[in-house]
């Protein structure tokens, strides 16, 4: 734990996590649930999508438009979203708003009304949400890369399927709310200009008796194999691929950080500069770093007119990051790291987020001097070491276009 930083596991095994930031006047508060879309019934791909809009349509004594309106009158910024492993939900306020916030999420997460009325436009919403990605193709490239990186159910998409989503009843949307949310592998985490002991003793007034089953493991089907094109009349291919790489608590981790960021970290970075600057082959070249709780991947993404080199360049990149890289580039990606810590170091959303992140993926918190200190550890050898380790390999590749691509040199 930091210095700076406190944590409380209450009886129900409930996590509180809370940074103070007196310099501040704002506040912000995360709260992440195991009831994720990893959940989702074979059947009811999308069934928590609907449940987490249903669940801001009322709580507690307040119907949807008391709730709505009680919510802007604190001036609080908030979002509900659903993510493989958990359901969150965030809040942003001025800091005196925080505890009148909080009693707030606390309806909305423990006492939703669940009205019959919300149930088909949330539905219509959701439809909408899935109609629309035949207008995002990086949207279904990168939805169809994860059924080619992950097995089910880490590969569920929050949206589901149109069939899915339209078969949802309100039966189904209060037996996944009881079923799923409890409060043992819960995460709350708050930061900004707080006090300490009052929020904890808020938490426990309001979270303290929260009951609910053990979040249950999910079984893992086979892992996929292969890849795979999707026809689609373009003008541009779209091209993403994938290859597997530590997880986030693997000590080598921040050098992986380091080799991504070599890759894609501006207008300085390997891909940009070879394939769009010296060979003109796109508009946008990316590469990413896509963690998961037991593992990790690197993400290399292009859209191009010339896609088999624009495919072609872009594995020969990635595959040529082992034999060597300079001192100017590692300089570059620690000025860039580093600048990213100081930012979220001056964001309280950024802060409770990174709290619950650390928590999750290591079970504590890092400090800013760890963090830091692991980016001034980062030399031209340890990323060597790693990308020796492990390198670009066993890739999965996907292609949205007109025409499929030759990827035997993958």
């Amino acid at each position: 734990m930091t210095q700076d930083a406190f944590q409380h596991r209450f009886a129900n095994g409930l996590t509180l996590l809370a940074e103070p930031m007196p310099h501040v006047r704002s506040a912000a508060m995360y709260f992440l649930v195991p009831a994720g879309c990893a959940n989702d019934p074979a059947e009811r791909p999308g069934l928590a999508g609907i449940v987490a809009g249903m669940m801001t349509r009322g709580a507690g004594s307040r119907d949807n438009r008391a709730l709505m309106l009680a919510q802007d009158n604190l001036g609080l910024d908030r979002s509900e979203s659903v993510g493989v492993a958990h359901m969150r939900f965030w809040g942003g306020t001025v800091a005196k708003n925080l505890p009148p916030a909080m009693d707030i999420f606390a309806d909305v997460l423990l006492r939703p009304h669940f009205p019959e009325e919300e149930l088909e436009p949330i539905q219509a919403l959701a439809v909408q949400d899935l109609k629309g990605l035949e207008d995002e193709p990086s949207s279904m490239l990168m939805l169809e890369l994860r059924k080619r990186l992950y097995p089910s159910p880490l590969c569920n998409d929050h949206r589901g399927t149109i069939e899915g989503v339209e078969a949802v009843t309100l039966a189904e949307v209060k037996a996944y709310h009881k079923r799923h949310f409890g409060p043992a592998g819960a995460i709350v985490s708050v930061a900004g200009n707080i006090d300490w002991p009052k929020i904890r003793d808020q938490v426990e007034r309001l979270f303290g008796d929260w009951k609910g089953s053990e979040p249950t493991p999910s079984i893992l089907g086979p892992e996929p194999t292969g890849h795979s094109h999707l026809t689609k009349e373009l003008e541009q291919t779209h091209i993403a691929l994938a290859y597997p790489s530590v997880p986030v608590d693997h000590p080598d981790y921040y050098q992986a950080l380091g080799a991504v960021n070599i890759l894609s970290g501006g207008m300085g970075a390997r891909l940009f500069t070879e394939l769009r600057e010296k060979e003109g082959l796109c508009y946008s070249v990316s590469a990413s770093y896509m963690p998961m709780k037991d593992r990790g991947s690197i993400m290399g993404y292009v859209a191009s007119d010339k896609p088999q080199r624009a495919l072609d360049k872009l594995i020969e990149e990635l595959c040529r990051l082992p034999q060597g890289i300079t001192q100017e580039e590692v300089d570059r990606v620690k000025v860039g790291l580093k600048t990213s810590l100081i930012m979220r170091q001056e964001s309280t959303s950024s802060r409770a987020l990174s709290l619950a992140s650390d928590w999750y993926y290591l079970g504590r918190v890092q400090s800013f001097d760890e963090i830091q200190s692991r980016i001034d550890g980062l030399t031209t050898k340890s990323i060597l070491d790693h990308l020796r380790k492990t390198p670009p390999r066993d890739f999965r590749v996907v292609t949205i276009g007109p025409a499929a691509l030759n990827i035997e040199v993958v």
